[in-house]
């Protein structure tokens, strides 16, 4: 029997839009894949729910002691402060770099493109996000469409992405097309 699949789920140690957090979690659980969160450093990182602090999540492994080689993909979950702690991250921004380079999928939402942008892997991909992200997009090279989610299999990877929690669905329903599971 085959292991199970490895989901990475990169967060910063604040700021996490907890509901894009949990539920693609648990839709990746339910398929018997097992989900891993990675942050900066070991400890808590605490969900919001907009700006109101939700509820915390023990990291497992800190960014710069993860494999990209060992997950089979990633999920970024949004929250303004999130993806902004994220993508000043150099360790996060090596994982998705060397992810996206061995040609391993990644799921994206809301806010979390910026760690995308900041990687310089939107080049020539078609996505969507929060709006407030269309002129980031563009500008790395991207094409941004107002969409409740957009598959671009472009460039040799997978990239799932949508533009707020009222896409979950849609969201959950095609990342785990994405990551075979």
């Amino acid at each position: 029997m085959a292991e199970p699949k490895k989901i990475a789920f990169l967060v910063a140690e604040e700021g996490i839009e907890q509901v894009e957090l949990t539920d693609p979690w648990q839709h990746v659980e339910k398929t018997g894949a097992v989900p891993r969160l990675l942050a900066p450093k070991l400890g808590e990182v605490q969900g919001f729910n907009h700006l109101t602090p939700a509820d915390t999540f023990q990291v497992d492994v800190p960014f710069a002691h993860a494999d990209p080689m060992d997950y089979d993909g990633v999920v970024i979950p949004g929250g303004v402060a999130n993806a902004d702690f994220l993508r000043m991250d150099r360790h996060a921004v090596a994982f998705v770099k060397a992810h996206v380079a061995a040609g391993k999928p990644i799921a994206s939402i809301c806010h979390g493109p910026w760690l995308l942008v900041e990687a310089d892997v939107v080049r020539g991909k078609m996505l969507t996000s929060f709006p407030s992200l269309a002129t980031d997009i563009r500008n790395a090279g991207g094409q941004w469409d107002d969409l409740e989610v957009q598959v671009c299999t472009m460039n040799g990877w997978t990239l799932v992405t949508s533009r707020n929690p009222d896409d979950l669905p849609a969201f959950d329903r095609e990342l785990i097309k994405a990551f075979g599971l």
